[in-house]
């Protein structure tokens, strides 16, 4: 990356759990940015995370950390089921935030998180990576370019086998548990991208016995016909690929096409062409969001174009509709 002449920016993480330490790597990469504290449910944990990263401020609450007044802006890396709260404490608080997806329990919550964020004047955005990731960003400028010819067809999957308890954030209905918001988000997020939002969708999924949805799929119609079909396990060892499938040929983008390496494009009668990030992907690419957030404060925006309230919006919309149709609520719906 080489030195940075800008005065970094001073990043708080709230919460302590796998993610932040993912984020926390790849915030180390980049020279205009510190990680100046971190927030969690007791001082052990702060302390330990802050001496993984040698962070100067370990605070034994998400309250102290929101009061922190060093902090130019804050990551929250706590459950689905507990952004809500953070995020609107924070904003009261008068920090920007990044938070990660999915960036609440539902679209009401969304909009009142945004809502509060306008009124204060200060930046949100939802961590969703892939958006920000500098092959996807390339990809969708080319489709929407017509380069690949006409979008007819996209399919895309992500799942793996969760092997945790009930009260695991990934199977409580508390915390928000469940395959739609942890994985189910990336595909159908890729549908979005490349076909813009859903005319309709339709959507099935096996749900145990505390409720929460394990293995969803959904079949949407896009702009001029074109079909998307999204699945999301936690049961299953899955492909984790995305192919989009046009009237010239078949862009393939292998796993994990959520931060993918490299897409193939296939011509209908030519030869494979590979295509890599038009620039090099920094970490595991957790960095890029990173990076658009800094990139938008330091230009005195309020939200991001990469990924606007928007499209997290109609993301948040899509996944209510299909969890009315699935038979998924949250407590407290």
């Amino acid at each position: 990356m080489g030195m940075s002449t800008v005065t970094p920016l001073r990043w708080g993480i709230l919460a302590t759990g796998k993610i932040a330490h993912r984020f926390a790597d790849d915030l180390t990469l980049l020279p205009d940015a510190e990680i100046a504290a971190v927030g969690a449910r007791s001082q052990a944990s702060a302390d330990a995370f802050a001496a993984d990263y040698d962070v100067p401020r370990a605070h034994p609450s998400y309250e102290a950390l929101a009061a922190d007044p060093d902090v130019d802006v804050v990551y929250v890396a706590s459950p689905h089921g507990l952004h809500h709260d953070h995020v609107r404490m924070l904003l009261e608080a008068g920090k920007p935030v990044l938070c990660e997806k999915a960036i609440t329990l539902n679209a009401g919550q969304a909009e009142e998180l945004f809502a509060l964020a306008e009124e204060k004047g200060l930046f949100l955005m939802e961590a969703m990576w892939m958006a920000c990731h500098p092959l996807v960003r390339h990809l969708r400028e080319r489709i929407a370019a017509g380069e690949f010819g006409s979008p007819r067809q996209l399919v895309a999957d992500l799942g793996f086998v969760v092997d945790a308890p009930a009260s695991d954030r990934k199977l409580a209905p508390e915390l928000g548990g469940g395959a739609l918001l942890d994985v189910g988000i990336y595909p159908l997020t890729l549908a979005q991208l490349f076909l813009g939002s859903p005319r309709s969708q339709q959507a099935v999924a096996a749900v145990n016995e505390q409720g929460i949805d394990l293995d969803v799929a959904i079949v949407a119609e896009h702009a001029d016909g074109a079909i998307a079909v999204s699945t999301g396990s936690f049961t299953g060892a899955t492909r984790r690929d995305a192919t989009l499938a046009t009237d010239t040929g078949r862009l393939e983008i292998p796993a994990d096409f959520h931060h993918p390496t490299h897409a193939i494009w296939h011509p209908a009668g030519g030869e494979p062409v590979r295509i890599d990030p038009p620039e090099p992907v920094i970490g595991t690419g957790l960095a890029h969001e990173a990076i658009e957030v800094m990139r938008a404060l330091r230009a005195g925006e309020t939200t991001s174009p990469v990924v606007p309230p928007e499209q997290t919006l109609d993301l948040m919309r899509q996944m209510d509709a299909i969890r009315a149709q699935v038979g998924v609520r949250y407590p407290g719906e």
